[in-house]
């Protein structure tokens, strides 16, 4: 008897396993209730790979009375179907609208999902989002994310967000409140943090990454991510305290200082040693071991071997075009 029991124990768990969102040895990914009626599904800390299959970002869900929200829906087509799969498990109900936070493709290129199963879903992002994905971003994203995953079959054509949003505009689904805010320059010139007034919760976005590093590009400005940081920890231009606080990678969703700290602190001791740099007359590279020293904390941040440098020299290229 007891073997029997045991036999059809492993069972279930193999038939569960079969269903989960897996992607071996990173473990099962699946939502979790974080806030009210916030759900969300915190992504593999690590760069685009084969192995993560090109997920590695924060999918999110509001549940409203008659339907879902859908926050950053993930980063291809096939994973789309395994994080569509997981929003099901959650709730039955329709999703009936998706924000898109940013133009990076590992944030909204599972749009095409949901699109497919709701065609009338509206997609909001921020205008100027809508023309850079429409003009070359998204096509950028989709040769970065295929090189590294190998994983973007189905992606295309894209489902490109259909509702446009500017600054501070308000945009209610279904007794559900979400406040736009966004900023010149910071993690892009095109993102959105969102605030959810029902649960007290602010989506960052990518101004805000734990436990792994991403690039900054042509449109960032790592002086002014802090500054939208300190903004938002020191609650200043409209921003207020949350009870939750989302990054757009890692698993640090909580309150500020766990989340925000780790990052914004990175920033400052990058930017601090790129003035130290500039100031003395010499390179960035010539300053990185002493800056290394620095960042012990960090030394096992997925990618910080390869970005740090990076990072030191985009911020000592913002110090020097600041003189």
């Amino acid at each position: 008897m007891k073997k029997a029991i045991l036999l059809a124990s492993a069972a279930m768990m193999f038939s569960l396993s079969l269903n989960a969102f897996t992607l071996g040895k990173l473990g099962d990914f699946k939502f979790e209730k974080a806030n009210d009626n916030v759900y969300i599904m915190h992504g593999p800390e690590r760069e685009p790979s084969k192995e993560n299959e090109g997920f590695m970002n924060n999918p999110a869900i509001i549940e409203s009375k008659n339907g879902l929200i859908v926050i950053d829906p993930g980063g291809n087509y096939n994973v789309g179907k395994k994080i569509l799969a997981e929003i099901e498990k959650v709730s039955k109900k329709p999703i009936i609208a998706v924000f898109n936070t940013h133009k990076h493709g590992d944030h909204w290129f599972a749009n095409k999902n949901i699109q497919e199963k709701y065609p009338n879903v509206p997609i909001y992002a921020l205008d100027y989002m809508i023309e850079q994905v429409k003009d070359n971003s998204a096509e950028t994203w989709y040769g970065i994310l295929d090189r590294l995953t190998g994983n973007l079959e189905g992606t295309k054509p894209f489902a490109f967000p259909t509702a446009g949003v500017v600054n501070k505009q308000s945009v209610v689904v279904d007794g559900q409140t979400f406040i736009m805010r966004h900023y010149a320059k910071g993690h892009t010139d095109t993102d959105i943090l969102i605030e959810h007034v029902n649960s007290n919760t602010l989506f960052i976005g990518d101004n805000l990454i734990t436990n792994r590093f991403g690039a900054f590009d042509d449109s960032s400005n790592i002086h002014d991510n802090i500054e939208l940081l300190e903004k938002i920890k020191n609650k200043q231009d409209g921003f207020k305290k949350y009870k939750l606080y989302v990054p757009g990678h890692g698993r640090s969703s909580g309150e500020i200082s766990k989340t925000i700290d780790p990052f914004l602190n990175y920033l400052k001791i990058i930017t601090a040693g790129a003035k130290k740099a500039y100031k003395a007359g010499v390179e960035s590279y010539e300053i990185k071991p002493e800056i290394h020293e620095q960042l012990k904390a960090y030394h096992k941040w997925d990618a910080y071997e390869g970005q740090m440098g990076k990072h030191l020299m985009k911020a000592y290229e913002e110090v020097e075009a600041q003189d």
